[in-house]
């Protein structure tokens, strides 16, 4: 897609992957131009679609991004939603907006995926032995 470089699609995955080094939370981001949906039924149908769900803990984080409608949602699963604070991902979607209003696409999605770790380490700690459950790849999805 576009919107981001090998580069950029390179650091987003190293910046999962240090996230996830913080936290036994699983981290994905969903990428596409368009978005036909409310966001945040859209997010929670990739969130689906993933098998974000099905992890262990209940604990992964979908980063939706639709980059010409300019719409972005954070959601998590239910362990993290009945363990953290309701205004819990306020903080961490107004930091990605800021770069997002720069036209900075990359670097808000880093924002968002460091702030997330930082975070979800303090309810969901990276356990001794603890396994990457889901791919740390970018699904780009062509928005229909």
């Amino acid at each position: 897609m576009s919107a981001f470089s090998s580069e950029d699609q390179k650091r987003i995955g190293e910046a999962i992957a240090a996230a996830e080094k913080l936290t036994s939370g699983e981290i994905r981001i969903v990428i596409e131009k368009t978005c036909s949906d409310d966001v945040l039924d859209r997010s929670a149908k990739y969130f689906h679609k993933l098998g974000m769900d099905k992890t262990e803990l209940r604990n992964g984080v979908l980063i939706y991004l639709a980059t010409s409608d300019h719409k972005f949602a954070i959601i998590g699963d239910v362990g993290i939603n009945t363990a953290v604070p309701e205004n819990f991902w306020d903080q961490t979607k107004d930091a990605m907006l800021g770069h997002f209003k720069e036209g900075m696409l990359a670097e808000g999605v880093i924002t968002g995926i460091r702030l997330a770790g930082e975070e979800l380490r303090h309810y969901f700690p990276c356990a001794v032995g603890d396994k990457n459950e889901l791919s740390d790849d970018i699904t780009f999805e062509d928005g229909h």
